[in-house]
C-alpha cells in the first residue's frame, strides 16, 4: 500500500473573505484549544470510528485495522491554521507521530502573511513543519481590500525573509485570476511581484463564482456590494490564466497541474496523493478521507464536531463506496488535471472499456492529445478543462 498522506482541518479565519465558499467562520480564540483537544481524540480514536462505520482499511480488510504504511505528508489546511498558537500545532503533530508511523518529507502549513511572525516561525520548524503555503491572492491593496483580506502586499515581502531565517526551505504562493478590480496590468504586477519572492510552488485559481460566497452570490444576482460589478469577465480571466503560464514557465517553474506550478521537484507532495488517487485521512470538521475503496466526510459544524468527539461518538457524517464507475470517473477527471496525463491503456484494461471513438473525437477537435497510450489535455485546453472533461466522461 502506498504511504498514507493525512490533512487536518482547522476552520477558523480571522475574516470570511468576499469570494470564500469554504466552511471557515470566524470564532473566539477560546475555541482553538478545545478544537485541537477534540482533533487529538479523533485521531487517536480513529480505529473505533472505522469499526463502527464498517470502513475498511486498508481496503478490502474486514478486521478494520489501519494500515502499517507510513505517514510521509502532512497538511494543515483551513480556515486560517496559522492563527493557532504554536505550541497547540505542536501538540496536534505530536499526536499524529504517537498513533502513525511518521517518515515526514513534506509538513505544510497554510498562513497568512500577517500572521506570520519570529517567534511562532521558530516553533513551527521545531514541531516539524518544513512548508508553509501563503494565502497571498494578490499583490494589490485595493484588490485585497475589496476581497476582504486582512494583509497588505507589504506583509507578503515582510513575511518571507522571516520564513526563510528559520529554515524554510519550501513556499507556496495561492494567487487568484479574477478578483474584483483587477485588470491584466494588475495581474502582471501581482506575478512579477511574486516570481521576484522566489517561491518555490505557486497555485493560480480561477475566481469561482457560485452561491456558495457572499462575492459570487452577489455577482448572480446582479448587485453592487463586494465590488461584484467589478469582477473580470471569464475572458479576461482566461487572459490572466494564459498570462499566468507564460511568466511562471519564463521564470523556470513548470506546471504539473492546471493549477500548480512549482520548481523542479518541489511539486506538492500531499496535494499529489489527491490527483494520484492515492490513500489520505482527514481529520477535523468537515475535512474527507480516501482508502481506495471508500470516501467518507466529517460534519462540517466546526461546534457540532467537537460536540460529538468529546461526547464520545465518532463524527463522521457520510461513508460512500466508490464503484468501479465512479473510480472510472475519478481516474480520468483526477489523472487528466496533471500535466503528465493518464495511462489509457491501463485505465481500459483495468475498468474494462474503450474510450477509443470518445478520445480520437476529441483529438481531432484539438482538446486532447494522445502519444502512445498517453493522454492529456492539450496545453491550449488547461483554462476550460471541465468543458473537455464532461465530454470524455458522458
Amino acid at each position: 500500500m502506498a504511504n498514507l498522506g493525512v490533512y487536518v482541518q482547522v476552520p477558523f479565519c480571522q475574516t470570511k473573505c468576499t469570494y470564500c465558499n469554504f466552511h471557515t467562520g470566524v470564532v473566539s480564540t477560546d475555541r482553538f484549544a478545545p478544537y485541537i483537544r477534540a482533533l487529538q481524540q479523533e485521531i487517536a480514536s480513529v480505529q473505533d470510528f472505522f469499526s463502527v462505520e464498517g470502513i475498511s482499511w486498508p481496503p478490502g480488510d474486514g478486521r478494520q485495522r489501519l494500515s502499517p504504511a507510513q505517514v510521509d505528508t502532512v497538511y494543515i489546511g483551513g480556515g486560517t491554521p496559522s492563527l493557532l498558537d504554536p505550541a497547540l500545532l505542536s501538540d496536534l503533530l505530536r499526536s499524529i507521530r504517537d498513533f502513525f508511523p511518521c517518515s515526514w518529507g513534506e509538513v505544510t502549513l497554510e498562513a497568512d502573511p500577517e500572521t506570520i511572525e519570529p517567534e511562532k516561525a521558530r516553533q513551527w520548524v521545531a514541531s516539524g513543519i518544513n512548508r508553509i503555503s501563503f494565502g497571498s491572492q494578490s499583490f494589490v491593496d485595493e484588490e485585497l481590500k475589496a476581497a476582504g483580506r486582512m494583509h497588505r502586499a507589504a506583509d507578503i515581502c515582510r513575511a518571507v525573509p522571516i520564513l526563510r531565517d528559520v529554515g524554510i526551505r519550501n513556499i507556496s504562493f495561492d494567487l487568484i485570476a479574477g478578483l474584483p478590480k483587477q485588470t491584466r496590468h494588475s495581474w502582471r504586477h501581482s506575478l512579477a511581484e511574486t516570481i521576484s519572492l522566489s517561491p518555490e510552488h505557486v497555485s493560480v485559481y480561477m475566481l469561482e463564482i457560485d452561491e456558495g460566497s457572499r462575492l459570487g452570490l452577489e455577482v448572480l444576482r446582479g448587485g453592487t456590494r463586494y465590488s461584484a460589478r467589478e469582477v473580470p469577465s471569464e475572458e479576461a480571466m482566461a487572459d490572466f490564466y494564459e498570462l499566468a503560464q507564460a511568466e511562471l514557465k519564463s521564470a523556470g517553474y513548470e506546471q504539473y497541474e492546471i493549477s500548480n506550478w512549482a520548481k523542479p521537484g518541489l511539486a506538492s507532495k500531499h496535494n499529489l496523493k489527491y490527483w494520484r488517487r492515492e490513500p489520505y485521512l482527514g481529520f477535523g470538521a468537515g475535512a474527507h478521507s480516501f482508502s481506495g475503496e471508500q470516501r467518507w466526510a466529517n460534519l462540517h459544524d466546526a461546534a457540532a464536531y467537537v460536540s460529538a468527539i468529546c461526547a464520545g461518538r465518532h463524527a463522521i457524517e457520510s461513508v460512500q463506496s466508490v464503484t468501479p464507475e465512479v473510480a472510472l470517473e475519478e481516474e480520468l477527471f483526477l489523472g487528466l488535471r496533471q500535466l503528465a496525463g493518464v495511462d489509457l491503456a491501463r485505465i481500459e484494461r483495468q475498468y474494462a472499456v474503450d474510450l477509443k471513438e470518445k478520445v480520437g473525437r476529441l483529438a481531432s477537435s484539438g482538446m486532447v492529445e494522445r502519444q502512445g497510450d498517453v493522454l492529456r489535455l492539450a496545453p491550449a485546453k488547461l483554462s476550460v478543462s471541465n468543458e473537455v472533461l464532461v465530454e470524455l466522461l458522458r
